[in-house]
């Protein structure tokens, strides 16, 4: 089994007085995460699954000795997909502030419904932890070091690393991502009233993949989808939550012609991005490996960051007269860019007005040297 290193800070989290939520989209890890934790306790944990009626029935009310008798005597509880308990927020404050002596595990795989639902009665009695798809930092303990992770590069950046994907071969791989992306990965977004086309949906995820590594026009894609641009912005806001994509937002800060409000869009997983475009060519028949390959830096280096609990701002730069960088970083102070080219023989052209304006640095990243930027050594 792959070693999980969100796993260890789980643990170092246990039994001091707050509820634990591990997030996540559907099928990164998070219930095979907690289920190890729960193997480490024996016969004092107990495992709960909320999507079965008979859990959802035992923890509707909020009445702590009816919860308190349904829990049982046990020192840690996991409630797995906890956002189809009603109310679910105020239930885990009433075990957290009336049950003292049990550690409750809560994962969800939409935070929009589980975050909504316990922002405010959660307040200071709770750890939130994400599960991201596999990280190179994962893989390359599993593969045996750097040479491993170059050996499975070309398939992470078709197939992505889902654990179930990684671990299969190509044609298990391509069904399970279409399974994925038929219906179970956006299983939870088609529970919020708001959303009663999953085509719809499918269809704006589609434009989405098209466009990694662009300006994203929400005006546009509503024009193309017969939406909107609220029911855009919903949609987007609500793919976000599920961790299906991630924005970045436009960096201006001094530049008169600095696009000030646009926004990029990627995708947590290369492989869900191929499934939902239907491509799973090779990389050297692609005419979209510039695309890949920008949205599994990012998305690595998103990773790496939140693993290491690294501080950083993310943004990207761009003009009005086109002049741009992919990934901008801003840490203690200090501004970076990064470029992002597959082939090494490929030139970047650094826009001196952003270099001189901010004092930065603009880095390229390609495959001589990637791992330097998205793997903790």
């Amino acid at each position: 089994m792959i070693t999980r290193l969100a796993q260890n800070r789980i643990i170092e989290s246990l039994f001091k007085g707050k509820a634990i939520i591990i997030y996540g989209a559907r099928q990164v890890g998070k219930t095979t995460i907690a289920k190890s934790i729960l193997e480490k306790f024996g016969d004092s944990g107990r495992y709960l699954n909320c999507e079965t009626l008979t859990v959802e029935q035992a923890l509707s009310e909020p009445e702590p000795e009816k919860i308190k008798k349904f829990l049982g005597d046990y020192r840690i509880i996991v409630l797995d997909e906890a956002q189809h308990i009603p109310d679910i927020g105020r239930k885990i404050k009433l075990i957290v502030d009336e049950i003292k002596d049990v550690q409750i595990i809560a994962t969800g795989s939409s935070s929009f419904d589980i975050a909504n639902r316990t922002t405010e009665p959660m307040t200071g009695r709770v750890f939130h932890h994400t599960i991201f798809p596999l990280s190179l930092n994962e893989i390359k303990d599993d593969a045996g070091g750097l040479l491993g992770v170059e050996a499975k590069l070309e398939n992470l950046l078709i197939y992505g690393s889902y654990p179930e994907v990684y671990l299969s071969n190509e044609e298990a791989a391509r069904t399970i991502l279409s399974e994925l992306t038929s219906s179970y990965l956006f299983k939870d977004l088609f529970r919020y009233e708001g959303i009663k086309k999953s085509s719809m949906l499918k269809n704006l995820l589609m434009s989405l993949a098209f466009q990694v590594g662009s300006d994203v026009s929400y005006n546009e894609l509503g024009t193309r989808l017969g939406l909107n641009y609220a029911t855009v912005q919903k949609y987007i806001d609500l793919l976000e939550q599920s961790f299906v994509v991630f924005r970045l937002n436009s960096f201006s800060r001094n530049l008169r012609n600095e696009l000030a409000k646009s926004v990029k869009i990627y995708f947590y997983d290369n492989g869900v991005r191929n499934a939902l475009v239907n491509n799973f060519n090779p990389l050297n028949i692609r005419d979209d490996i510039g695309a890949l390959w920008e949205n599994f830096c990012v998305t690595e280096r998103r990773k790496m960051n939140a693993t290491n609990n690294n501080m950083v701002n993310s943004y990207f730069w761009r003009t009005y007269d086109q002049k741009e960088v992919d990934y901008v970083e801003e840490a203690g102070g200090k501004i970076t860019g990064f470029e992002f080219k597959y082939s090494e023989k490929q030139k970047v052209k650094t826009p001196v007005k952003f270099t001189e304006t901010y004092n930065a640095e603009v880095k390229k990243i390609d495959r001589s040297n990637y791992w330097e930027f998205l793997i903790q050594l």
